[in-house]
């Protein structure tokens, strides 16, 4: 059976890692033709080897490499139908009167830039025949998260991205959404929680119950279940659907 992407082009931006690395995986076993970019050349290479896809080493806050990958997508498929906006960065959780501005810039550069340049070089091609934009906000995109102003900011900015962009283009047939995820159990993720239990004093275990207490479903999400979401914004099962953000948190309170 054809899968929901069959013969569709791809490309997930942060696609080495993670939740990218997962959606790259779902892309390509629902038919895409994927492209892996992604910063860390090696990481990229590995999975779009995997997976029969093509890799290009971006930096997503560089114009210049933001174009080139564009342009190699453009010489080996030719076309450009989904684009998925996930490169981002999570900084450790730091008081507003405490932030390093240079720490500040990164993640704006990274979350927020990348989006747009990416957006800006995707929009000629996906006007050829229509698509979509599939763009990675966050709760933390909806309320903001204490001690996480810069990560808040940039997230909320993608949803006005989305919502932005979407009118802009739905006359040429481009659908553009987002994901909001809750906690996602990455590599990343567990990384993060060990730091902290080692300056807490807490146990991974301890701060690993206190991330989950809040949620119906009483645990993290799997980086599968954000990849599946975005096979559905994605494909034409979601054909009458731009401008939304689609909430995975399992259930956040």
């Amino acid at each position: 059976m054809a899968g929901a992407l069959s013969d569709k082009v791809a490309i997930v931006t942060g696609g080495g890692a993670g939740i990218g690395e997962a959606i790259a995986r779902a892309y390509a076993a629902e038919g895409a033709k994927v492209i892996v970019a992604e910063i860390d050349a090696r990481r990229g290479e590995a999975v779009a080897k995997s997976i029969s896809g093509f890799a290009v080493a971006t930096d997503v806050t560089n114009e210049s490499s933001v174009k080139d990958l564009f342009a190699a997508c453009e010489k080996h498929f030719g076309r450009l139908d989904i684009l998925i906006n996930n490169a981002g960065v999570v900084p450790e959780r730091i008081p507003a009167e405490s932030i390093d501005i240079a720490d500040w810039d990164k993640v704006i550069a990274i979350n927020i830039r990348g989006v747009i340049l990416c957006t800006k070089y995707s929009i000629p091609l996906l006007k050829r025949q229509g698509g979509a934009i599939v763009n990675m906000s966050s709760i933390a995109g909806f309320k903001g998260t204490p001690g996480h102003s810069s990560y808040s900011a940039s997230k909320f900015a993608v949803r006005g991205i989305t919502e932005a962009v979407a009118q802009e283009v739905g006359g040429f047939g481009i659908r553009v959404n987002s994901i909001c995820p809750g906690a996602v159990k990455t590599e990343a993720l567990m990384g993060r929680l060990a730091g902290r239990a080692k300056a807490s004093g807490q146990s991974v275990e301890e701060l690993i119950k206190a991330q989950v207490a809040p949620t119906a479903l009483g645990r993290f999400i799997e980086p599968s279940e954000i990849a599946q979401t975005a096979v559905f914004l994605g494909s034409s099962r979601s054909s009458a659907i731009t401008g939304e953000h689609i909430k995975v948190d399992v259930g956040r309170r």
